[in-house]
């Protein structure tokens, strides 16, 4: 057998540390390497929601909505708390607050809905398998947001 001396068995342990680190560097630049080509494939949509959200054709009815309801719990709130003690009218506060959330959530729900399924619609139809908010996205995705708005303008 091979007697190494202290200096060689140093030399040699160096020399396959350096194969091993070298490998792994280059085993994690060949993956992210499949992940940026795997995201410029364009299978990951993107969408601004919100600007869905306000071309829908009845958003623009849902302030004025949402203003007439607040208007009238806030008269029966006046009525119902008229000479009430302050935990009264606290405890009373928090009940037409649901009421005012729960109206808001009613208003939304169709528009949230019809939204949803305009987007798996351009989604199914352009192939992709995920579609992210515009916001949390910093580069990449193909933005389908005038793809959605325009399937919005179709109902």
């Amino acid at each position: 057998m091979i007697q190494l001396e202290k200096k060689q068995v140093k030399i040699v342990s160096i020399l396959i540390a350096v194969i091993f680190i070298g490998s792994v560097v280059a085993l994690a630049l060949t993956q992210t390497g499949n992940i940026a080509s795997a995201a410029s494939s364009s299978n990951v949509g993107v969408i601004d929601y919100g600007g869905a959200m306000r071309a829908h054709p009845d958003a623009k009815t849902i302030p004025e909505k949402l203003e007439a309801a607040f208007n009238e719990i806030q008269k029966d709130f006046e009525e119902k708390t008229a000479g009430k003690s302050d935990q009264e009218k606290a405890e009373y506060f928090q009940q037409c607050q649901m009421r005012m959330a729960q109206k808001e959530q009613e208003l939304m729900e169709p528009i949230t809905q019809a939204v949803d399924a305009a987007i798996k619609k351009v989604a199914d139809k352009k192939g992709l398998s995920v579609v992210i908010d515009k916001t949390v996205v910093y580069y990449g995705g193909q933005d389908i947001t005038q793809d959605v708005i325009t399937e919005l303008g179709k109902k």
